[in-house]
Order: C-alpha cells, then structure tokens, then sequence
C-alpha cells in the first residue's frame, strides 16, 4: 500500500508532547484529541493473531501516512504453550506526524488478550498509560498459570493505569451469531474485534483491512465475512461505548520525508527487492540457494514468488549445500545469493573460504540473531561481527556491509551487489531480526536512479605468451581494482581449473610454491582493502562558539535508530555530541582515522560484547568505549542517551 508524501522538517524522536483537545466525529458526545505520536503494543498469546493485528494496524497507518516504526515481538516454538508467559507474543508500533527512528520505548496504549499477556508486558508500561484488558480470559486458572493471586483488574495493582476492561470474547462471539460457527472458530475473531476497536479510537482507515481479510479467506467466504463483521463488530463498540470517551487522531507526517511514493516495508522485504534490483541492473539471473532458518527465511519466500524476474531459488537440504549450490551457480554468471544466520555461517564458512579463492561474486545474507548456538532463533544480536570478519580458515578476507534501517536493506542489498561483482569476491551483508522483521516507510525510488551494475563476462584470450601465442589467463587482474576476469563455463578458449587448492598467479594452475602463495594471500588482501567505499560522514553540529563536540558515538547496522533518538534527546537537553555511523566494516571507510582522531572520547553501542569496538581498538589505537547490550532487544533511545550523557560527563 503506497501513499504520496512532500517533504520538509525533521522533528525529533521525544517525548509525548502537543497533545490538543478539539471536538470532532468521535461519536456522539465524544472528544477527539489530537496527538503528535502515539506508541501501541498488541500482546495475546502466540495463536492469537497479534503480528497479523500488528500488521494490519501498520498498513492502515502507512497508508494514512504517518510516519512509523514496528518491533514484532514472539517466541521461537511454532505454537508455544498457551497462557504461559514465554508463550506471549506482541507487536509493537510506533507512529507520529513527524520523523521518527525507532518502535518507541514504552507503550502509552497496551492491548492484553489474556493475564499472561498483562503480566508480560506491564513492566514496560508507564503510570497514566492505556491498557485495554480482554476479561473474559482473567478467570482462575489462566491467572493462577502465571502467578496472579489475585484478580489484578479487581485488586488495585492497575490503579496507575488507564484500565479499559473489554470481554473482547464474548463479544466476538455475540456479533458472530448469524454465522453458525462453533465457540472456538468465532473466539478466533476477537483479534479482528481489538483491531477495530483501534482502528476506531485512532482514526484508522478501515477499507484496506477488510479487502485484505476477504482476499486472505477468499476461498472461505464465511470465514471471511465473519472476521469483516467482527472488525466493524470493534470499531462500532468503540463509537458507542461509554467507557471510550475519547478517540485520538494523529495527522499524517507531510513535512517528513522527500516528496515521493511511498509504502510500509519491512527489511527482509526491502531486501528481497535490492537483490531483484541489483539483478535487473546487471542484467544477469538472480539465484538463491538457501535452506530456511529463521529469522532469514521470508527472503527464500519472497523471492520465490519472482520467477517472471528471472529469480531462481533452491531450497537446499542444509547450509552446506545451499551456499555450494549458489557458488555453482556464480561460476555459471548469475548473481548468486544465500541467506542466513549465524548457525548457518558457522556451517558455510568452509565455502565461503572456497568463494575467496575462486574469487567470484556471491552475497552471503547472514540476518543475525542471538546466539551462541540456536540461541534466541526470533531475538535480534549484533554479535557475528567478528564471524565475519574472521570465521574462516587461513587469510580469508570478506567486504562485510551493513544495513541501518529496514528501509536501508534495499540499498544495502545493490551496495554489497555492486562490491561483490566489480570485485570479484563474495561479501557479507549483516542485517538482524529487528531490522529484518521490522517496517517502516520506504520511499519507491526511480529505476533511472538505481546503479548500473553491469559486468562484461570474459570472451576471448587476454594473454600473450613470450612465443606470441594468445591463451586465456584466469587470473590476470584488473589494474585497478585487481579483479579477475569472469568467464562463463563453456566459452570456448576460456576452459580453466577451478578448486580450493591455491593457484598460480595469472595461469590459475595449481602452485605450492611459497612465493607464489605469500602474493596470492596478499593480493586478495589488497583487492579487499581496495574497495572504494564512501567516507563516514559525521554530523557534529558547532556550538554557539563555533566548536564542535568533544565525544563522538559511533555504530552499525541496527542501531541507527535508537542512536539517534538518543542524540536527539542529549542535545536536547544542552549537550554536545556527534555521531557516525557505519555501513561498511571491511573495508573501513578510508577517513575513519582521521575523524576518530579527532575526539576525546568515542562511545561504541551495540548489540554484542564490543565487536566493532575491538576492531577500532586494533586498527586506529583508539580508546573506543564499548556500551553494549545483548538482551535480544534493540536499544531503548532514553537508557541509552543517560548513557550517552554519562560518558560525555565523565
């Protein structure tokens, strides 16, 4: 769903502030209050459709316009066990008039379906805050299964909320009559109730929804009609309702963004296009070998659906062969992919060892998440950084890049496309869970606007022997950027040996020799140092006097967004900081010194145990400070700009 925006100011990611009261078509005698943002969360068990809620919720507010940021939120266990507190899945969404860059802090809205969902989830929700409470679900055994003593709606635990109580099932069930299904198919609805209540109480276009659960139950009509009815079933209750006095409406965010077109997207989607793009603008096939493993494994179902682009995807039967398929198929001259996590690289790092030494193009997609070993399969990390960069046998270099929002995949995915194919080499590209499986605005570009990648395969001898005999040498480089040539098995006079063992410089036979070998590893380093990549910009505003801050915070990958915030709300409040940020690891950005040089103090968040820290340790001799966090969760923007102002006063 796209919607059309014009551009101007950037507002910052705060506080809730500008709330205003007008009249307006709340319902008869209701008042509508307008605010500037609003942060939602739906929470219910993992089978009660909250990330279908959340999602559906998300693409009306896209389509009104806001501006917004999500987190999915849900276990590991196809169907974790119902009522318990590790089987509560949410959604949590963000959306404001302005700019903003992350899923928010705290809900000031929760939707609990049942007291496992309540429990959960009301340490994050701040005094004043909503909380509309299904409770038909808070009988005794449902709330003895996850603590509760005592009924909380009834014991005055809640009494600094704003409790809405709802019985969100019988309800359901009530609108549902006509259609003749059991208790259990209509209690299936209630999400679609919730959804509509919501929709009503901020303003929500609703005509997106309800074609979108006729389209989704097409084959079951009455399914589908019913869910319809238990969506408007919502809304209506809420227009009625005396316990809903108030609705809100948050104005779309026309001052934002660029004019443009644009749509909800989240990072693996955004990702599955740039790998589409960067194949249409190299004008080769796109392949994917790939075996499913979450949180990576929407790009293998995406890309299936895009054979008419000339998209090929093999679901392998494990990691090995998945990556050994898709070098196949970059020997063969497509553009050739596999995705992943990080248990997955651990089991390819052998063939990317194996990609180094042929030197061919291949862009392996690792979408981190908590590890060690299977780890948190659906919680984000930032922690295979240095598996990158060095989880593989003997010198190994990787280009590694990294995408900083779900909207930036798209970039990335052309970015580390363009690497890979102009230099001949596979490249990592590091996304995460919370980027991966979070959304946000995207602005469609222009295909007039998109790199030409095209490569020219090779097609004929490139050598003269001392005798003036033409041949084919498949390793003479580039002068430039030291690439060797591309040639498509099958060519005629371009036969060569491929394989792990080491080659000859220029004739690619096999060598053993000493010499030779010290060349080979130090050319494939060069080649990778070589890179061109664009210098780190660094936004360091000048104070009244004309200097600049003493304390830079760098980061990565995801953690743009709730580094900004932060910033934002430091120098909000008088402080001078400046921040950086980085897209390519390896290379470095060729003026990363010189800038680090030029501060007092660099604090490095992340996701980890101070991966990219260690790296700027080593490289620059830099007493890069390390604030990290390895909870599976993204930063929160106030705990992180108290830190941030720590270290400036420290």
């Amino acid at each position: 769903m796209t919607s059309q925006v014009s551009s101007t100011a950037e507002q910052a990611d705060g506080a809730l502030v500008g709330e205003q009261r007008t009249s307006g078509d709340g319902g008869p005698g209701k008042e509508v209050r307008r605010l500037d943002r609003v942060i939602i969360r739906f929470a219910g068990d993992s089978g009660d459709g909250m990330q279908l809620t959340g999602d559906r919720f998300t693409s009306e507010t896209a389509s009104f316009g806001n501006d917004l940021s999500t987190l999915p939120n849900f276990p590991a266990e196809i169907r974790a066990p119902a009522g318990t507190l590790p089987g509560v899945s949410s959604f949590q969404l963000h959306f404001a008039d302005h700019d903003i860059l992350t899923p928010g802090d705290a809900p000031n809205v929760l939707v609990a379906m049942n007291p496992a969902a309540l429990k959960a989830n009301i340490g994050d929700v701040p005094r004043g805050a909503e909380i509309i409470v299904n409770t038909d679900e808070f009988t005794k055994r449902p709330m003895a299964k996850v603590g509760y003593e005592t009924n909380p709606l009834e014991d005055g635990s809640l009494s600094a909320y704003h409790v809405h109580p709802v019985p969100l099932t019988t309800l359901t069930i009530e609108a549902l009559k006509e259609f003749g299904l059991s208790r259990k198919e209509a209690e299936r609805s209630k999400n679609m109730f919730a959804l509509g209540l919501l929709s009503w109480m901020y303003h929500r276009p609703t005509e997106g929804t309800e074609k979108f659960l006729r389209a989704k139950f097409a084959k079951k009509p009455n399914i589908a009609e019913a869910n319809v009815t238990a969506f408007r079933a919502g809304w209506n209750f809420g227009e009625t309702t005396e316990d809903f006095a108030t609705s809100y409406e948050v104005a779309p965010a026309t001052t934002a963004f660029p004019t443009g077109t644009y749509r909800n997207i989240s990072g693996n989607l955004a990702l599955s296009y740039g790998l589409i793009a960067a194949a249409r603008q190299a004008d080769l096939p796109l392949y994917l070998g790939s075996y499913p493993i979450t949180p990576a494994s929407d790009i293998l179902h995406e890309l299936s659906k895009h054979k008419n682009f000339g998209v090929r995807t093999f679901q392998a039967e494990d990691e090995i062969a998945g990556i050994g398929a898709a070098l196949g198929a970059a020997f063969g001259g497509s553009l050739a992919v596999t995705t992943t996590s990080g248990p997955g690289v651990a089991l390819k790092s052998e063939t990317i060892g194996l990609a180094v030494s042929l030197e061919l193009p291949l862009l392996i997609v690792d979408i981190q998440r908590g590890g060690p070993s299977t780890g948190l399969p659906t919680k984000t990390e930032q922690a295979d950084l240095l598996q990158a960069m060095y989880g593989r046998n003997g010198e190994a270099p990787v280009p590694i890049v990294a995408p900083k929002t779900p909207a930036d995949c798209f970039d990335a995915a052309l970015d580390a496309a363009r690497i890979a194919l102009t230099y001949r080499t596979p490249v990592f590209l590091l996304s995460d869970g919370y980027l991966a499986n979070g959304s946000e605005p995207w602005r469609i570009p222009e295909v007039d606007q998109l790199p030409d990648l095209r490569v020219q395969f090779a097609t004929g001898p490139n050598h003269q022997l001392a005798d003036g005999t033409e041949v084919f040498w498949p390793y003479k480089r580039d002068p430039e950027s030291l690439a060797r040539p591309w040639a498509i098995p099958g060519t005629p006079g371009l036969e060569h040996r491929i394989g792990g063992i080491e080659k000859q410089d220029g004739t690619g036979n096999i060598s053993y020799d000493p010499a030779n070998h010290d060349f080979m590893v130090r050319t494939r380093q060069a080649k990778v140092d070589g890179i061109d990549v664009p210098d780190v910009e660094v936004d360091d505003p000048a104070d009244e006097t004309g200097e600049g801050a003493r304390t830079l915070v760098l980061g990565w990958g995801s953690t743009y967004g709730p580094i900004t915030a932060a910033v934002r709300r430091v120098r909000g409040a008088g402080q001078h900081i400046a921040q950086a940020h980085l897209r390519h690891l390896n290379p470095f950005p060729g003026n990363l010194g010189e800038v680090l040089a030029r501060y007092d103090k660099v604090i490095v968040p992340e996701m980890n145990l101070g991966q990219l820290a260690t790296l700027l340790r080593a490289r620059y001799l830099v007493d890069a400070r390390s604030h990290t966090q390895v909870s599976g969760m993204p930063f929160k923007a106030e705990q992180l700009a108290q830190a941030l102002k720590e270290a400036i006063n420290d």
